[in-house]
């Protein structure tokens, strides 16, 4: 798994590319509490359009990001989700959970 992030105003974009699972999802995890303890004021979009294979682990880490975004009062949106991760959060029934967006351009 690869990550870049991309800062744009307000928001802050993490490119993840290649499946998350128990052996990359630690570093997700970190990047994402990690910016919302550095960036006070942006929103957080993490753009999984190059990501095709998530696991539990990688749910978990979106999940503390969501729970790091509701104690902050601030955003934080998955964007570019592929079938294969889509799924998954489908079957957890998180899909209706975090705020998801087909596009970066789509998040106002």
């Amino acid at each position: 798994m690869d990550l870049n992030i991309k800062r744009v105003g307000t928001r802050s974009v993490v490119y993840v590319e290649g499946d998350i699972d128990l052996y990359s999802s630690p570093e997700l995890r970190e990047t994402v509490l990690d910016l919302f303890r550095k960036r006070q004021q942006e929103q957080i979009i993490v753009n999984l359009a190059e990501v095709p294979y998530i696991d539990s682990s990688g749910i978990a880490s979106l999940v503390e990001g969501l729970q790091e975004a509701r104690k902050q009062n601030r955003r934080f949106v998955l964007v570019g989700l592929r079938e294969g991760p889509r799924h998954v959060l489908e079957l957890t029934r998180l899909l209706n959970v975090f705020e998801i967006a087909e596009t970066e351009e789509a998040v106002t």
